[in-house]
């Protein structure tokens, strides 16, 4: 077995202990807590070796040697390893007096303070106000060796309401009692704000973040063959690409067909398309810097993959192992969901009105898909602070209507009867773009399309609109559909509203949603494209957000959130990686992950769609006040759907956050 990139032997052995994946996401230490709920170690690597005596703390660290004998190191030998110490600071003390842990022997600040009886009777209550108040005993913080940046650090809990006094305190301390150079790190934006005001030079969770060579999106395991998707590759390569193919990505793309698992060369977001696609099938996903170059020797070759917080592995399989594997079609269907897992919505096709968004509730799933129904659940919540952009439901019945009368299920039939239609993907897309192309030419009944026009104009002022797929098929429990379906931004004219809605209904053919439905188990025939026709609105900014951490499923006070200044649409591409944030509830800490690269937006065009502007470079989309009333509204939305955590597409016009949909968030491991 070779090691892979900077992933060694050493890497493969510790996953067995690995921690939280928001560690790794988060760059920062993981958690104490964390460590007890994962799984130990066994045979020889669950051994412990005997610790030479070691004192219980030290004032100060004079050599490597003196934070070596201190340290307790995770995931040691992989991208993630991390050797750090404990320290205290006894500010009472006079001098203050400075503590370094043993660490392993200390896992946690009050242990060392309780067992070494600084402090033996203090109740919890007051241990904490050492977090929360400027006044406090002591200062809680752990010094680090950042690997990938070559630097040791030094931190704190991103819920410490530090002040500049007790940071500049904190430095010097540190200063003096270490052998060498050492530079605090942010873990929040308080802490960034903190040391602006003190002066100091900082390392932000951010910049150690991007400097990672591996980033866990979603952690599972696959066997596939090694596909190369070259940078400049086409839409045509993509959708080439095979439910049992382990994609190599140089770029994020905005869709992808169902594959066994992905690696990409560029980092994205937890919310991109192709990042949500691996989540609701249930596949592995990561990004490890320079892929294509460290797994060409395995390109074409069988492999098993293994994507897990710590790490990644790549294991050639035997020439036995590759005779028993199953057949294609067996493999294809264990890509995603199980088939007849997920259930597409049983449509009624009794009502024919246009349905107004303000009489849309959850039972109008059934007429009008989840999306739209979910939108007229949202506005009928009345969550304070937000609003729903108005529009109107153009029922499941109309697009049977239509396709009945143009003979769809024969023309579906004999295309999937084409020689190579089910084995040959480019042949597959070349047929379905064919389906596409002549949906758009049919005609619409001329009274149906009046009265698509008559709605546009009498409810909606007949000024511009999303017109925006809702499926039955879509934002379900068990399958996303996110980046499936067409959305047609800001269309203006009655005209262009009647292309618009065929453009949409043939969007049931794209090819990623043709793919990813049949990985799912869902017929051709049970598939009906609601159309929700929703007024334009020319956002300030926009974004995603899931209602808990989506690294880490034990961490349900976490909102994580996506933004980008402008219409949100390019959000969940992945192209450029957006800027994220999550905060805690119970922390009442942001913590930065990213923050937007982009130097433009789209915003409505006259004229009709959308235009590209230049924005402000480096100036921040969230602010803190944002975050927090964002991650506030989320938890509405979500109390709103009996408990179940959302993701949220949202925006900003003004002071006022707008809700533009909520779906199930849908995660899978395999």
């Amino acid at each position: 077995m070779k090691a892979l990139g900077r992933v060694s032997v050493l890497a493969l052995c510790a996953m067995a202990a690995a921690p939280a994946p928001a560690s790794a996401q988060l760059a920062r230490k993981p958690s104490y807590y964390q460590q007890q709920n994962q799984p130990q170690p066994e045979g020889p690597a669950a051994q412990l070796v005997p610790r030479p005596a070691v004192p219980s703390s030290l004032p100060a660290l004079r050599s490597q040697g003196d934070f070596d004998t201190l340290a307790r190191v995770y995931d040691a030998g992989t991208p993630m390893q991390l050797a750090h110490v404990l320290f205290v600071i006894d500010r009472q003390a006079k001098p203050a007096r400075m503590y370094y842990i043993d660490t392993p022997r200390y896992q946690l600040h009050v242990r060392f303070l309780r067992d070494t009886r600084l402090t033996p009777n203090t109740i919890k209550r007051e241990i904490d106000r050492n977090y929360l108040v400027p006044d406090r005993r002591f200062l809680f913080g752990t010094l680090s060796w950042q690997q990938n940046i070559g630097t040791f650090t030094y931190e704190f809990w991103e819920g410490d309401r530090l002040t500049a006094p007790l940071l500049r305190q904190a430095d010097a301390q540190i200063k003096a009692s270490f052998f060498g150079p050492v530079k605090f790190k942010t873990n929040s934006t308080l802490h960034e704000r903190v040391a602006k005001e003190t002066g100091l030079d900082y390392v932000s969770q951010e910049a150690l973040i991007r400097e990672q060579p591996y980033m866990p999106m979603n952690l599972g395991t696959a066997t596939g063959r090694v596909r190369i998707v070259d940078e400049a590759a086409s839409a045509n390569a993509l959708n080439a690409l095979l439910p049992d193919d382990i994609a190599v990505l140089r770029q994020v793309p905005i869709g992808l067909p169902p594959v066994a698992g992905v690696l990409t060369e560029r980092p994205s977001t937890a919310l991109s398309h192709v990042n949500l696609l691996a989540k609701g099938w249930g596949i592995p996903n990561a990004y490890v810097r320079d892929a294509a170059t460290v797994l060409k020797e395995h390109a074409g070759q069988w492999v098993a993959l293994k994507v897990a917080a710590s790490g990644y592995q790549v294991r050639r399989l035997t020439p036995e192992e590759i005779a028993a594997l199953p057949p294609r079609a067996v493999r294809t269907a264990s890509t995603g969901a199980t088939p007849g897992g997920a259930k597409a919505i049983k449509p009624d096709l009794r009502e024919t009105r246009l349905l107004p968004l303000a009489s849309l509730r959850a039972r109008n799933s059934a007429q009008c898909g989840t999306k739209a129904a979910n939108l007229g659940a949202m506005q009928a919540a009345h969550i304070p602070g937000t609003s729903v952009p108005d529009g109107f439901c153009i029922p499941f019945a109309h697009y049977d209507h239509f396709m009945r009368s143009n003979g769809l299920a024969d023309r579906i039939a004999r295309m999937q009867q084409q020689p190579g239609f089910a084995s040959d993907p480019q042949l597959r897309q070349k047929a379905l773009a064919q389906l596409r192309d002549e949906i758009v030419q049919w005609p619409v009944d001329a009274a149906t399309a009046a009265a698509w026009r008559a709605a546009w104009q009498a409810q909606l002022g007949g000024g511009g609109v999303f017109v925006r797929s809702s499926s039955n098929s879509e934002d379900l429990p068990g399958f996303s559909g996110a980046g499936l379906y067409t959305t047609m931004p800001n269309v203006k004219t009655g005209d262009a509203l009647e292309v618009a809605v065929k453009k949409v209904w043939a969007s049931v053919f794209n090819p990623e949603a043709w793919e990813a439905r049949s990985a799912a188990g869902f017929g051709a025939e049970s598939v009906l494209m609601g159309v929700f026709v929703q007024t334009a609105i020319d956002s300030t900014n926009a974004g995603v957000m899931i209602t808990r951490d989506p690294f880490d499923a034990g961490h349900p006070h976490v909102t994580y959130i996506s933004a980008k200044r402008g219409i949100g649409i390019r959000v969940v591409e992945g192209k450029r990686v957006a800027e994220q944030v999550m905060y805690s509830s119970w922390s009442k800490a942001i913590q930065v992950l990213s923050r937007s690269a982009e130097e433009t937006s789209l915003q409505l065009d006259k004229d009709g769609g959308v235009k590209e502007v230049p924005v402000e470079a480096g100036r921040n989309v969230l602010t803190d006040e944002l975050v927090v009333r964002l991650a506030n509204v989320g938890a509405a939305v979500k109390r709103t759907f009996n408990a179940v955590d959302q993701d949220i597409e949202w925006a900003t016009v003004g002071d006022k956050i707008v809700l533009l949909q909520a779906r199930p968030y849908v995660e899978r491991r395999r």
